[in-house]
């Protein structure tokens, strides 16, 4: 289900520069700089409904052109499903949102069977998770049973319905919002289900001059205390997405910067405060964030820095601190900074 109506889309990333057949190297730069130039203008049309926070939208687009999925953290009331909206409103494909509560059931996410009097046969009804985006709003309002209905489909890209597998539609992706789980009413998220999040991002409180602008905004909109998104351009649609996720997966990659995200996700596994470190699905992580970070950047190939700078959000739901340091206050982003700082990344 579709919660727009999408606008006119943007010119294909692989239609030709012209009709006069260009030489296969050349072809490829201009997709990339077309696909830059697409996920850059993707960047500002959500910076216009999400005052600040720059830094957990550049995160958002990471994972989109990483086909990666997303945890969002932060206390009610600082954008996080209104960026989700965004992105939705910018995006030409499908989009549904599960708004998780604590009586939710597996089947009201994945589907069910219904008997249909008319044929006397059971009919298959797909949930809302047949979709190219899917808004998992305060995912850990449900108990872990109801969460883990998306395991396999985040995973697999497929839900098995009364033992049939059903492919989702392409791209997929999960954006689920949480609330800090100190607070009354959550549920922790299972370690599965934390691992097949690409990127675990917190949002925080915006500074002082992003929240004057904030308020004067919203202040001035006729819908009550929030941003409307309407007015945001539908730039890109589903198979505009697969192209991008192609071009970047396809970014120059040196052995060096292979061996340095692979280094620092192994480094959990060892490094002293950490006593739970990261699986290799991290290592597979900091390569598919890092590449989309280099094609959000417009560079032609990946470089150190690109792994660095996905890591925290690759890392910190992957990693537990040991008690001590959690006895301490100390935080997964404190540690996980100072293993940044001492493991040596590459010069190229």
């Amino acid at each position: 289900m579709s919660e727009h109506t999408p606008d006119q889309p943007s010119t294909p990333i692989n239609e030709p520069a012209s009709t006069t057949a260009a030489p296969a190297a050349s072809n490829i730069a201009q997709q990339r700089q077309r696909a830059s130039q697409l996920a850059q203008g993707l960047r500002q049309e959500l910076q216009k409904a999400v005052i600040g926070q720059t830094a957990v939208i550049d995160d958002v687009l990471t994972a989109l052109i990483a086909g990666g999925h997303v945890l969002l953290e932060g206390v009610p009331g600082l954008g996080k499903t209104l960026l989700v909206r965004a992105l939705a409103r910018c995006f030409g494909g499908e989009f549904a949102r599960i708004q998780f509560t604590p009586d939710l059931m597996p089947s009201d996410i994945t589907g069910h069977a219904v008997y249909d009097l008319q044929s006397e046969q059971f009919k298959l009804r797909k949930g809302p998770i047949f979709t190219n985006l899917l808004l998992a709003d305060e995912i850990n309002r449900a108990p872990a049973k109801t969460q883990a209905a998306l395991l396999e489909v985040m995973q697999e890209r497929q839900v098995t319905l009364e033992g049939r597998p059903l492919a989702v539609p392409l791209p997929f992706m999960v954006l689920a919002t949480q609330n800090p789980i100190e607070q009354e009413g959550t549920y922790p998220l299972p370690e599965a289900e934390l691992d097949r999040f690409m990127l675990k991002l917190h949002m925080d409180y915006p500074e002082q001059h992003e929240e004057l602008n904030m308020v004067r905004q919203v202040t001035r909109s006729p819908k009550a205390d929030m941003l409307d998104v309407t007015p945001l351009r539908t730039l890109l649609q589903a198979k505009d997405v697969l192209i991008m996720q192609k071009i970047a997966s396809d970014l120059p990659l040196d052995d060096q910067v292979l061996d340095y995200a692979v280094r620092l996700a192994r480094a959990t596994r060892s490094w002293p405060g950490l006593a739970i470190g990261a699986g290799p699905r991290a290592s597979i992580a900091l390569v598919r964030g890092a590449r989309a970070r280099a094609l959000l950047r417009g560079g032609d190939f990946v470089l150190p820095d690109d792994i660095k700078g996905c890591a925290l959000a690759v890392l910190r739901h992957r990693v537990r601190l040991s008690p001590e340091l959690d006895i301490e206050g100390l935080t997964v982003d404190q540690v996980l900074l100072q293993l940044l700082d001492q493991v040596p990344a590459p010069r190229l």
